[in-house]
């Protein structure tokens, strides 16, 4: 029997004309086998059905009819007896050249020394010694679709649609809600003190890190997901992979948001309903015309925000070597 078999393969879309309901046929009873060890190139024009073709091949999607077998059994999904060259580089831009080739051999549980040994001998494979601690973006096109061939050959909210769905139109109430307009209800309910301040500045500072990180997950780079998903690997270990490092400049930046966010509630939180605090200080010296210390305030209020900023400026840096320099 032949190593791979398609037996009238079709692969249809739905459009998306809502009032037209005719499905977009991608493929239409596709028959073909390849033998073990043939080398075989699908050529067509733009739109034909090539890459679902591969798609369909590796597992990425499934035929709308028909099945395809490979040794004999039914291909059901991704899996490592399969090696995936896309279209875009598909590589993760946190790792470097090596990192990116023993990425395929660390979704089959092969020990860090000796990963780091096949990958090199991958690397030189292709002709890319020397270049092993390069990121993505400091390599040349032609040696990132080395890197990309060297790959498979080294071999909630966000994520979970129906939990964003479920909870998308209650995060949209929570988040329109101004923090201060809520100081009221958290004062009458914990009192004039520090509880409720804390609580405040902890409310005003979960939507924009929230958001930004539902946002970052949810705008994954589908090409790095089907990378993944090409060699077979669980949801705990994609995410931990690839949705999590990809999601770290967009979580920052909601951190850094939540940052200027939480000294703005603060200082008027302790304007309003506190007894001490820099808001307190700023309030009180301007009711008793003490000027120096109304802008001693002020100014140390400024110095803490550029100082809170800075240090979480540096600790994205540190998180994100691989980014490309603006």
């Amino acid at each position: 029997m032949a190593k791979i078999v398609f037996e009238e393969v079709t692969k249809t879309f739905p459009t998306k004309d809502k009032k037209n309901k005719e499905q977009c046929t991608a493929l239409d009873g596709i028959d073909l086998e390849i033998e073990a060890g043939e080398f075989v190139v699908v050529v067509g024009p733009s739109g034909c059905g090539k890459s679902t073709l591969l798609d369909l091949l590796g597992g990425l999607s499934r035929p709308t009819s028909g099945r395809i077998l490979l040794d004999g059994k039914p291909i059901t999904g991704p899996g490592l007896d399969r090696g995936i060259v896309f279209q875009q580089y598909a590589l993760l831009p946190w790792r470097t050249a090596l990192g990116n080739v023993e990425f395929g051999l660390e979704a089959t549980g092969v020990p860090r020394r000796a990963r780091k040994s096949r990958a090199r001998e991958f690397l030189e494979l292709v002709g890319l010694t020397g270049f092993e601690d390069r990121h993505p973006h400091e390599l040349s096109g032609g040696m990132r679709q080395r890197v990309a061939i060297a790959v498979p050959l080294g071999l909630l909210i966000g994520w979970y649609r129906p939990v964003a769905v479920l909870l998308g139109p209650l995060l949209e109430v929570f988040r329109n809600t101004a923090a201060l307009a809520l100081l009221p209800v958290f004062v009458l309910l914990l009192g004039i003190g520090e509880t409720s301040k804390v609580s405040i500045v902890v409310y005003a500072c979960v939507w924009p890190v929230l958001l930004n990180t539902i946002s970052a997950v949810g705008n994954a780079d589908p090409t790095l997901v089907g990378l993944a998903r090409s060699m077979d690997l669980s949801t705990p270990r994609l995410f931990q992979k690839v949705i999590l490092p990809s999601s770290v400049p967009a979580v920052f930046t909601g951190i850094r948001l939540a940052g200027a966010v939480s000294i703005l509630v603060l200082v008027a939180a302790e304007m309003i309903g506190a007894k001490a605090g820099l808001g307190y200080l700023i309030n009180a010296s301007q009711y008793n015309f003490a000027i120096p210390q109304m802008y001693a305030g002020i100014v140390t209020i400024s110095a803490i925000g550029v100082a809170f900023n800075q240090l979480l400026v540096t600790v994205e840096r540190r998180l994100s070597t691989w980014r490309v320099p603006a």
